[in-house]
């Protein structure tokens, strides 16, 4: 045996099949297509591939994180399951410890919700992420559903950068399938300027490449075809042992009505004996509507003994996550099992169970495969009993389109059933490898209703809400229709808005199809709740819960309602009914509790991350460019570009001197400074009341003391190098003179200066934006805010932006050098000219030029990945709250939030 073979049977008990070794010793990490049947270890041969090539060998070549992307909530705790298990097995499952990370992988769920992980805070270590394609490729598109606004940016980053994605049950994923092969073509084509690798493993018992080809992705996807070992398969000489001795008898029937079905299923059950696997029949309806009727008919007629169970997607995390450990996975499939499971798409998939009689709705052709691969799983026989629904012109065959049902029936079912009238794997190897290229493509269509184009991913780069609040609409690139999800979770509220401080965690959410909650909460055409209806989502400009419209309620969005409305059981989930007087209470999930990173990134004007002891800005900086600098030396980065992370750590937080943030800390107590960076969680003014400057300067609301610290940046640079090509250098004939370069006091020599008029223009740009990105709040463009334009002294200090007004001054402090020491910089007057269009006759380019000029150059995944290691530093430093050299320790170190 070779020595993956060994380390393989290890963890899971057996031998890897031939493709599974074949990856895992694959020379390289390359995209790949993995067409392989169901029941033969994708899941393990692709995550054991990664953990033995990233871990065991190690190469470096390999991405640090797998995220491995799922069409359905109900694969993603299965999944979980398997690979928990197996990093345990491993040794190598790490506790969620910061240190105790090194040669241990984190593993991360994305479903919604805040009890994620810090994942995004460890961009040095491995992790494996497994989310559905609504929450990853959300995230890949840097609009992360039920994730933090101000956070978007970073898991962009991570996912883009240093990424192995494992795109699983592809015949699911509709329009997310084409999207996933996009953002493939776009890091390939930035894969020059990128500082990672990332690649895409695409797998499924019925893949097509032609599933993945546009005209952006043509060139990927003949580099896969044309080359025989990037694509895995099992072939005719490998076909071998019980899983390919297996029979599935085929029955087809009419069933015109959900009672036929019923019928079809009742005896079906009766009709097979208890075995090695028990006594399992498998239901496998359309829609959710059709689950929850079939389990009721079902459930009258079953006989004493056997048990019903309902499975769809619109339950919520509490209820799906008892599903594995009662009855949905292998261990329940035993002698003695005596189970009907209705169920719809969810388990067409993946899911780890063996039923000896399936009956299925008819539906496309990919679908029946994966539904035929829940029968006899473990080898053995079953029966497979397909009910064809009638279809007229006008039947109701949603969610599907009639003709991939009239395809499937003509050229597939009728075939096999006339024929060997079975759908073992043996049986439907052969039969499509006789299919003609016309037929194949009728069985296997795929047209995605929209194609994700490059500038509008470069677009998605910013962030920035408009005055609403709102956003581009990504969903159109991830699921189709009613499939398109909000976040809904339910708290028993008294007469008050709900707390700001309350936040899901995934157990507490159920998804339900945007549009089903609009009609739910508002009504069919009405944009206000019902009469009674108490429902909230999160503001980002003021960070509270508030009354929703239906305006609001979009793919993506956290919903809060009120339990005493209903619309939930635990038995059926999702009902949309009103709650009535004899239903039961919706029962309470535990909400988990919210940290400081969570609560900034969640609203444009918390400073949670500002809560610690007392530190200076000047130990505060130092603190961070020391972490930003580590990291970027584990990541592998030039000795250069390490230098400008940890000079950009340095400046980070320089805007914090200005008269705002200073006025926001309020306690007698604290230290009698202008350039407090931190102050304890008491020190500080209420979000109602935070930044104000004084009557002579107003109240700032909204300030960002980011922006401050670049326009800092500046204006030093102005001072003491006017002509540097990153401000008027070179441009000199087309901005003429500037007059405030004669009446400002020029610095001949600073250490700080000096540094800054050492860099490159471009080096100069990353720095600016890696200063004022570090929140995620201003970051490619600078707008005004709501706040800014209501601004009471905009008559005599001018309207301000993002709460800075042109002419504002930070006043003397010190900021620490590449020594480590500090030193005093000058007041500096904070000019907004880069906020203009056109050229600046002071600072030249405007900051949109900038930020356009860095995409390019960078690309916008590893701008954002720079980007997240600077914030991760900020974070780190923050959490560590040290004390501070400058300060008096013993009278000013106060405690710790």
């Amino acid at each position: 045996m070779t020595e993956f073979t060994t380390w393989f049977a290890a963890m899971t008990g057996h031998p890897p099949h031939p493709w599974q070794e074949e990856l895992a010793c694959a020379t390289d990490c390359r995209d790949r297509l993995i067409r392989i049947p169901t029941g033969f270890g994708k899941t393990a041969g692709t995550v054991l591939a990664w953990l033995w090539n990233r871990m065991m060998k190690p190469k470096d070549a390999w991405p640090r994180r797998l995220a491995f992307c799922l069409p359905m909530r109900v694969l993603v705790e299965q999944t979980e399951a398997e690979v928990r298990r197996w990093l345990k097995a491993a040794g190598m499952l790490w506790d969620d410890v910061p240190a105790t990370h090194d040669g241990k992988v984190g593993v991360h769920v994305l479903m919604g919700g805040i009890d994620a992980g810090d994942w995004h805070l460890n961009p040095e270590h491995p992790a494996i992420l497994i989310g559905t394609q609504d929450m990853l490729l959300s995230r890949a598109l840097n609009r992360g559903y039920g994730c933090g606004r101000a956070r978007w940016p970073m898991e962009f980053g991570l996912l883009n950068q240093d990424c192995l994605w494992v795109v699983d049950e592809v015949q699911l994923m509709d329009v997310g399938l084409a999207t996933s092969a996009q953002l493939q073509s776009f890091r390939a084509a930035d894969a020059g300027s990128g500082y990672r690798p990332c690649a895409t493993w695409w797998m499924s018992a019925t893949l097509q490449s032609a599933w993945l080809r546009s005209v952006d992705t043509e060139s990927l996807i003949d580099g896969l075809t044309t080359s025989a070992d990037r694509i895995l398969s099992i072939p005719a000489t490998q076909r071998k042992g019980s899983l390919w001795q297996v029979t599935k008898h085929l029955r087809r029937t009419p069933a015109a009505t959900i009672a036929d079905v019923a019928s079809l299923v009742v005896a079906g059950h009766a009709g097979i004996a208890d075995g090695m696997h028990g006594r399992i029949t498998l239901a496998i309806v359309n829609t959710v509507d059709r689950a929850v009727e079939l389990h009721a008919l079902i459930a009258k007629q079953k006989s004493v003994g056997t048990e019903v169970r309902l499975v769809h997607s619109r339950f919520r995390g509490a209820e799906r996550a008892a599903w594995r450990s009662e009855f949905l996975a292998r261990e329940h499939c035993r002698p003695g099992a005596d189970r009907i499971i209705v169920a719809t798409q969810v388990v067409e998939a993946g899911v780890d169970l063996s039923a000896g009689c399936l009956v299925t709705d008819l539906a496309p052709w990919p679908s029946l495969v994966q539904r035929f691969g829940r029968a006899a799983r473990y080898g053995g026989s079953a029966m497979v009993i397909v009910a064809e629904q009638p279809l007229d012109e006008d039947a109701q065959v949603l969610p599907y389109a009639r003709a991939e049902l009239l395809a499937a029936r003509e050229f597939a079912v009728g075939p096999l059933a006339e024929g060997k009238a079975d759908v073992a794997q043996a049986v439907l190897e052969d039969f499509e490898a006789g299919l003609s290229s016309d037929v194949r493509s009728t069985l296997y269509p795929y047209t995605p209703d929209h194609l994700l184009l490059r500038h509008e991913w470069d677009e998605l780069f910013d962030t920035t809400p408009d005055l609403s609040g709102a956003d581009l609409d990504i969903s159109r690139f991830i699921r189709n229709g009613d499939e398109r999800d909000c976040q809904v979770f339910w708290v028993n509220l008294d007469e008050h808005y709900p707390d700001t401080e309350l936040q899901p965690g995934r157990a507490a959410l159920c998804p339900v199809s945007f549009l089903r909650v609009r009609d739910w909460l508002c009504g069919k055409g009405k944009d206000t709740l019902k009469k009674n209806c108490r429902a909230y989502v999160l503001d980002y400009l003021d960070g509270r819960w508030r009354p929703a419209r239906s305006r609001d309620l979009y793919p993506g969005r956290v919903v809060l309602v009120d339990a005493a409305w209903g619309g939930y059981q635990i038995e059926t989930g999702f009902t949309g009914a009103v709650s009535g007087k004899n239903d039961p209470p919706i029962p309470a999930v535990i909400l988990p509790a919210t940290t400081a990173d969570q609560r900034a990134d969640g609203a444009q004007d918390r400073e949670d991350l500002s809560a610690s002891c007392y530190q200076t800005i000047a130990t505060h900086g130092r603190e961070v460019g020391h972490h930003a600098k580590r990291l970027g030396q584990s990541l592998g980065l030039s000795e250069p570009l390490v230098h400008l992370l940890d000079l950009a750590g340095r400046w980070h937080d320089a805007g914090k001197a200005h008269p705002a943030f200073r006025g926001s800390i309020i306690a007698h107590d604290a230290p009698d400074r202008k350039d407090l960076a931190k102050a304890p969680s008491g020190a500080w003014a209420s979000v109602s009341m935070l930044y104000n400057a004084g009557s002579a300067l107003g109240r700032r609301v909204g300030f960002r003391h980011e922006l401050a610290s670049a326009l800092a940046v500046l204006e030093l640079l102005a001072r003491r190098q006017p002509d540097h090509a990153a401000l008027r250098g070179g441009l000199e004939s087309l901005i003429g003179d500037d007059d405030a370069v004669g009446t400002t006091p020029m610095v001949m020599t600073h250490p700080l200066a000096d540094e800054l008029a050492a860099l490159d223009a471009s080096a100069i740009d990353l720095l600016l934006f890696l200063i004022v990105a570090h929140h995620g709040k201003v970051r490619a463009a600078l707008h005004a805010s709501p706040s800014d334009q209501t601004f009471p002294l905009a008559e005599r200090l001018g309207y301000p932006l993002r709460g800075i007004c042109d002419g504002d001054v930070l006043p003397v402090f010190p900021l620490s050098t590449i020594s480590g020491m500090p030193s005093e910089l000058p007041a500096l007057r904070l000019r907004l000219d880069c906020a203009r269009l056109g050229l600046s006759s002071r600072f030249g380019r405007s900051w949109r030029e900038r930020t356009l000029a860095l995409q390019r150059t960078h690309g916008p995944a590893a701008l954002a990945w720079l980007e997240t290691i600077v914030r991760t530093a900020d974070v780190r430093a923050s959490r560590a709250g040290s004390g501070d050299p400058l300060l008096n320790a013993a009278a000013h170190d106060g405690d710790r939030p």
